[in-house]
């Protein structure tokens, strides 16, 4: 598995999914009527769920598909870890350390691949990458990683706003991810991740009229981001579908995640000449309309980037290094 990414390039590293956030509820005023009111009105949260039920379900099919001891050669690459699974057994870890299937197989079944979208016409895998995993270990990872974030995120903004911001930040990743990297295959949900950690920074901005201890959550929220960008300069983990996924949600939490401000909430049951505030700032008002404009002309200069065939390191010599840095103890093959 030398050429397979898992958001993730190659099979060695896990793909750096992020670690859960502080709770949201920790950010708000214990005196406010808004935080009352969300705690009364909170969603209950069944996508998320389905969303791990979805790729738990589809990794077995993956690995049915893969059936490592009718189409593994054990005389020349060694034995199938856990036989005893039968079909469910996993190729040799010198091939995949992550107790998963195939690269041939993640191939087959979807996996991004620059090649397949931009020569071949298979512009779905931006999509289907998405539901594929290249282990055990990257599968539990990722989808840990969703149910601390995105159940939280759930019963605060409901399943439609979460579920658009983790389809259209894992697009995101993988277009750029496509852009970026020629050589390798790439599959894993960590860019749709990414994006609910980028949203929920954007959250906290432009609702920061609602929130106490501002300062410290902030501090908080960046650096679980920053340690988990940087995991993504290692070999074999594709940092631009992390990236892409992050300026997504980022900019997609400014347009679908505004909450009306404090002061409006405070004064909500009066009359309304007595109310004096809008119920959203100015701030609110700018940040929606540029991110509105950032994210669709985003999305149509990749895409029309990415169906010309066009590579994105001929356009940024150094972006590479974003994805990985070469040291005297490893090699960098993502271009």
């Amino acid at each position: 598995m030398g050429n397979r990414d898992l958001e993730s390039r190659g099979s060695s590293k896990n793909r750096g999914a992020p670690p859960p956030p502080p709770p949201h509820s920790n950010y708000y005023t214990s005196s406010s009527p808004y935080y009352t009111e969300s705690l009364d009105n909170q969603w209950t949260s069944w996508l998320v769920p389905m969303i791990v039920v979805a790729n738990v379900a589809m990794f077995i099919v993956i690995m049915i598909v893969n059936d490592c001891p009718k189409n593994h050669n054990s005389s020349l690459e060694g034995k199938c870890v856990a036989r005893f699974l039968g079909r469910l057994s996993f190729q040799p870890l010198k091939e995949n350390p992550l107790f998963g299937p195939s690269s041939s197989t993640l191939e087959k079944l979807g996996a991004l691949e620059w090649k397949k979208v931009v020569n071949e016409n298979q512009a779905w895998r931006l999509v289907s990458c998405i539901w594929l995993h290249a282990g055990v270990i990257h599968l539990l990872a990722n989808m840990l990683s969703l149910v601390f974030i995105g159940i939280r995120l759930e019963q605060q903004f409901g399943f439609a706003r979460v579920g658009v911001i983790y389809m259209l930040s894992g697009i995101g990743g993988s277009i750029l991810s496509t852009l970026f990297i020629k050589s390798n295959i790439s599959v894993g949900a960590s860019g749709a991740l990414f994006g609910l950690l980028g949203a929920m920074l954007s959250e906290l901005l432009t609702n920061w009229t609602i929130y106490a201890n501002k300062a410290a959550a902030l501090i908080t929220l960046l650096i679980i981001i920053l340690i988990n960008l940087a995991v993504g300069i290692l070999p074999h983990v594709d940092n631009f579908a992390h990236i892409g996924g992050f300026f997504t949600g980022f900019l997609l939490g400014f347009v679908l995640l505004v909450r009306p401000q404090f002061k409006w909430q405070e004064r909500r049951h009066l009359p309304l000449e007595a109310r004096g505030k809008s119920k959203y700032t100015l701030f609110q008002y700018v940040f929606w309309v540029l991110s509105m404009v950032l994210l669709v002309a985003g999305f149509t200069v990749g895409l029309v980037m990415l169906l010309k065939g066009e590579n994105g390191n001929d356009h940024c010599s150094w972006c590479h290094y974003l994805s990985c840095v070469p040291t005297s103890r490893w090699h960098c093959n993502n271009q």
